[in-house]
């Protein structure tokens, strides 16, 4: 593999992802169209190659070739392969890992391809596209790109590796090398169940941890928020493996290791969003909230009544991780308790926990009072618009985002003080003009229905001084989570690992 520098007052950067949203128009003819989401990580990686890219970095990306999802027709996929829009050249700057695996898939992941497909990635990544690249620093993110730090570690190419979520895979040598990747070049950075005592004693038999390896092996490592961090190194979370938490600790006390906030998409603006009909900015933030209201409870059968506070469930209905199960204990309760108000709910959803939803809701008659229907993107953006405020009792959290975008439309968050959510939620103080919502220290219905309590005592208060709060932390949400932010802590990452700076002339349009 050759490892060749590149311009050393201006380091190439790879960053290798399994799913982005776009790219900047100047990378490539493909740029446009070459979007694969399944989560935050599309939108970040999105985020941070175009800030690079627009601050005038040597980036390049890396990602599998989903042509069913970039909707390439047969013409551009000639085009590509066969050298119009080449993948070999240094000047290109988006790279496509090829495989037929990738090519008419509808999604990113896979309930039973996962291996396959992440397997087949790395292999292009390793086998083709670093040695074409020549990067100086790699950014990998998450389990799907796990082998790739222990590759970099082995050509002394600098690593950061990013973790979304604790989500990992194993598999063994011997699968790794069936699908064309010589392991045996880098086995020794490999993490596995039990310490090997030779390539070949392990290639069989010894579990590889692939989210594990890509800690253990890269040169830092960071999560998507600063407390989560700091939970997972201190114990907190028992359903988090052991070995995660000793490799993530070892990694923070050797100083390799940080938490880096993720941020909205920048179409969550109630001033452009264009999934709602009544847009409103910081200066009409009351009677566009009142607008909207209108606007779904119309749709999703409440009581149409503008003075009602609404409550919006904004996230999957996951009980594991999301704490769904404190609502419905508290939810009957807490409607009959608030009933002078009027007060709403609407969980625009969808996941396993849905149903007992759907059971209180049905065995109370309540159907004007609490909607329950199943996610979808327009009516989750109405939610943010109309409601007053978002549910997040979360028990863990690596980060979260509707936290961040509820306070962009004048939403005020209800959460569990916990991971990501700690570092962006702050209890409001309306008699110190601090916060932008209520948080709940213990992980349980009580803790929830205190925090709701706080929130409905906020809602009396009188209309201007509701007014002052909500303009004071739409403002402040606009300035603090937007992926210019995000990106510029990457970037200091990246100056931090390799001694230099990282941008430099902004590149022209088209001049990539």
């Amino acid at each position: 593999m050759s490892t060749l520098p590149s311009d050393p007052s201006r380091p190439r950067i790879l960053v290798v992802t399994p799913e982005i949203t776009y790219l900047p128009e100047g990378m490539g003819n493909l740029a446009q169209r070459l979007s694969a989401k399944a989560g935050g990580m599309a939108d970040v990686s999105a985020s941070l190659v175009k800030a690079l890219y627009d601050q005038g970095a040597d980036v390049h990306v890396a990602l599998p070739n989903y042509r069913r999802m970039f909707h390439l027709d047969i013409a551009s996929v000639h085009d590509y392969e066969f050298g119009k829009v080449s993948r070999a050249l240094p000047e290109q700057r988006i790279h496509l890992a090829e495989d037929r695996v990738f090519y008419h898939r509808s999604r990113v992941y896979s309930a039973t391809e996962n291996h396959t497909l992440a397997l087949a990635f790395q292999r292009e990544v390793i086998n083709h596209i670093i040695p074409q690249v020549r990067p100086d620093l790699i950014h990998c993110n998450d389990w799907m790109t796990g082998l790739i730090p222990a590759v970099a570690k082995r050509f002394g190419i600098r690593s950061l590796f990013t973790l979304h979520n604790i989500h990992t895979e194993r598999t063994t040598v011997e699968a790794i090398e069936d699908r064309g990747i010589d392991a045996a070049e880098f086995w020794q950075y490999l993490f596995f169940a039990r310490p090997p005592h030779s390539y070949e004693e392990s290639r069989v038999g010894n579990i590889v941890d692939l989210l594990t390896t890509g800690i253990f092996s890269s040169d830092h490592v960071n999560t998507v928020s600063p407390k989560f961090l700091s939970e997972v190194v201190d114990g907190l979370h028992q359903h988090i493996p052991g070995h995660i938490r000793h490799e993530l600790w070892a990694k923070c006390h050797a100083g390799c290791a940080s938490g880096i906030l993720n941020a909205p998409d920048p179409s969550y603006n109630p001033l452009k969003d264009a999934y709602i009909d009544d847009h409103y900015s910081v200066d009409t933030v009351m009677n566009g909230k009142r607008t909207n209201k209108i606007r779904l409870q119309q749709e999703l059968g409440l009581d149409p009544n503008p003075d009602a506070p609404l409550i919006l469930w904004p996230s999957r209905l996951d009980p594991v991780q999301k704490g769904c199960q404190l609502v419905t204990d508290i939810l009957y309760r807490t409607i009959c308790d608030y009933e002078d108000l009027g007060l709403q709910i609407a969980v625009i959803a969808s996941g396993t926990f849905q149903p007992h939803f759907q059971r209180i809701v049905d065995m109370h008659g309540i159907r004007n009072r609490v909607a329950v229907v199943d996610f979808n993107e327009r009516q989750s953006r109405m939610g943010f618009a109309a409601s007053d405020f978002i549910l997040m009792p979360s028990s863990f959290e690596p980060c979260g985002l509707p936290q961040m975008i509820a306070p962009k439309y004048g939403s005020l968050t209800i959460a569990h003080d916990t991971g990501g959510l700690h570092d962006t939620v702050e209890t409001l103080q309306v008699d110190q003009d601090r916060g932008n919502g209520f948080l709940f220290n213990v992980f349980n219905a009580d803790g929830l229905r205190w925090a709701i309590d706080q929130a409905m005592h906020f809602y009396r208060l009188p209309y201007d001084v509701k007014e002052a709060q909500l303009q004071r932390i739409m403002r402040d949400a606009k300035n603090r989570f937007n992926h210019m932010a995000t990106a510029a802590e990457y970037i200091r990452t990246y100056e931090r690992m390799l001694g230099r700076p990282v941008t430099g002339p902004a590149v022209p349009a088209g001049k990539a």
